[in-house]
């Protein structure tokens, strides 16, 4: 008997050390160890042939009797295994032993007292701490070494303190059909330990209701992990390892500029989505950490520095084909030739002078031929055409030649004071584009001039 108790007990602490959490159909397999009470009394039962006659009481009677009638071994003196086997039904195997000394109202000798039963039991409000149950089978009994078979029906529950270990109390009636048979009811009260279920990852979720089986996760999510304790699941998490918001999948925004972390090229500056969440205090497109001039707008192949404008015309300098004088979109930075500078060179050259029937110029003439030259030097794209014009006197070829020798000699002259010749075009027109009657002296003087004329490259 004590090596029984011994037995026990060891397997009750081995179980007990066991990690066994879920409900019966996760955890399959329940072992109860405890005590049992043998009462004879309140069968309404005639006394077994080989033991002294008995008084028993009718059915149920003095049920709680237990100080007259009950017989209790002061011991672990029962323990049964069973399986769930679905649908709230579980079998199983249960074995007792005992001393009877109360036969009802009648004191023996001790009696021994063992039985084997298999049982089939139903158990209501399944996953509830208290679960009651019903069970019925049938055994195998011996009194004093005379065996007897019986047919069981018992009531009890389970109360359950945590997912794997509970007590269980119930009360069983054990009917036997043969005179020489004890019909009895026997209670019982237990530890019940529930085990079985496969927890390879030891999170508390059972690999067949574990969508990771092989990680310790959360129940909230189907066992799986949440490393960073953001509320999004790992295979859901575009950054299981740091804790960030749903919205971004998981993932943080420490400057809160809608650009995650992990594509933030400044995470902790706000920045804008178009330059990866770096920020641009000048708006010119140019992130500030990339930029030169950051507080000063300036094109990106410029390092965010505006090119430079020496003339501050607006065009800058590497476009400007004047960069030193102000000038016009339209005319490539460069100054245009306005009708009153055309004006003020067809003005000033009709005053050169030349020695008669000749093409040199005239001393006197040199201060207006200098001012020409410096308004040709203010326009430093513009061509410059010099005409030469003659009066009818004469013949038209010594004219035509004599007013493109003129031409030329002003074109000459403004070589010399610095005018590049690519930039000048001299031609004679003779007498063939009057401006004035040559029929008066008036008109012939008039007639005869020089003309320049400038155009921009893109009129």
């Amino acid at each position: 008997m004590k090596q029984l108790c011994r037995l026990l007990v060891v397997t009750l602490i081995l179980l007990g050390f066991n990690n066994i959490q879920a409900q019966d159909e996760d955890n399959p397999w329940q072992f109860t160890i405890g005590i049992n009470a043998i009462d004879v009394y309140p069968t309404n039962s005639t006394p077994a042939s080989f033991l002294p006659n008995y008084e028993t009481g009718g059915l149920f009677d003095e049920y709680f009797n237990v100080n007259d009638h009950w017989n209790i071994l002061p011991s672990v003196s029962y323990l049964g295994i069973s399986r769930y086997v679905g649908d709230g039904f579980s079998a199983g195997v249960r074995g007792s032993l005992n001393r009877i000394s109360k036969l009802g109202d009648t004191r023996v000798d001790d009696v021994s007292h063992y039985a084997v039963d298999g049982v089939l039991k139903y158990a209501f409000l399944q996953g509830r701490r208290f679960t009651p149950f019903i069970e019925i089978g049938g055994g195998y009994t011996w009194v004093d070494e005379i065996g007897a078979g019986t047919v069981n029906g018992g009531l009890g529950f389970d109360y359950w303190f945590s997912d794997w270990i509970g007590l269980t109390l119930q009360s069983t009636y054990k009917h036997t059909f043969e005179d020489y048979g004890v019909t009895h009811f026997q209670h019982m009260a237990g530890v019940s330990i529930r085990f079985g279920g496969t927890d390879t990852d030891g999170d508390g979720i059972y690999d067949k209701d574990d969508a990771c089986p092989e990680v310790p996760g959360l129940e909230a999510f189907n066992g799986c992990p949440d490393s960073d304790g953001d509320g999004i699941e790992d295979s859901k998490d575009a950054c299981p390892n740091t804790p960030g918001p749903v919205e971004y999948n998981g993932c943080p925004d420490s400057d809160g500029d809608t650009v995650i972390d992990k594509d933030d090229a400044c995470p902790n500056t706000p920045g804008l989505v178009a330059l990866a969440g770096c920020p641009d205090a000048d708006g010119d497109g140019v992130a500030d950490k990339d930029d030169e001039c950051p507080n000063e707008p300036g094109p990106a192949e410029n390092n965010g520095c505006p090119w430079p404008d020496r003339d501050g015309d607006g065009i800058p300098d590497k476009d400007d084909l004047c960069p030193d004088l102000v000038g016009t979109v339209a005319n490539n930075g460069c100054p245009e030739v306005t009708e009153a500078v055309r004006k003020t060179l067809l003005d000033y050259a009709k005053t050169i002078l030349f020695d008669t029937g000749k093409s040199t110029i005239k001393p006197q003439s040199a201060d207006v031929l200098d001012n020409i030259a410096d308004i040709l030097d203010d326009y430093p794209n513009v061509k410059f055409r010099i005409e030469g014009h003659t009066d009818s006197t004469g013949s038209d070829a010594l004219n035509k030649r004599l007013s493109g020798e003129r031409a030329q000699s002003v074109m000459n002259y403004l070589i010399e004071k610095g005018i590049p010749s690519e930039r000048m075009t001299s031609v004679g027109y003779g007498e063939e584009r009057p401006i004035a009657d040559n029929n008066t002296r008036e008109g012939r003087r008039t007639n005869r001039r020089v003309e320049i004329h400038g155009e921009t490259p893109n009129n």
